[in-house]
């Protein structure tokens, strides 16, 4: 009975990755700051690659499926970590903010503030 549905449900989950991806591309395009393109590129990764994978994993044989699991893990291990020295190069070469709600609590980016080597 599952193998009915089974081809559904992967393009499905493709439909969805690409979907997702392609949303987050017209976001990048449209946020104001790093700060926030940072954010949609790392939810990109996160649903789109991951969702991607799903399908790859429910095609596959099982050593491909070991590998898609291998590189999801590793996916989303690395992506927020990536993200926040991305962010923190941004913060520390005193990118603004350049949002209408944005709020840098610190001061530093909007008032001057110190040095990057202070920042550390």
């Amino acid at each position: 009975m599952m193998g009915i549905w089974l081809p559904w449900l992967i393009d499905g989950l493709v439909l969805l990755s690409l979907l997702i991806m392609t949303v987050v591309i017209f976001g990048l395009f449209r946020m104001p700051d790093i700060y926030t393109q940072l954010h949609a590129a790392s939810k990109a990764v996160v649903l789109g690659v991951i969702a991607m994978l799903l399908s790859i994993a429910l095609l596959a044989d099982t050593t491909i499926t070991v590998r898609a699991i291998l590189i999801g893990g590793f996916i989303l291990l690395t992506t927020p970590v990536s993200a926040h020295a991305i962010g923190r190069a941004a913060y520390l070469q005193r990118e603004p903010m350049r949002g209408p709600d944005s709020l840098d609590e610190t001061g530093r980016l909007t008032h001057g503030g110190s040095d990057a080597e202070e920042l550390d």
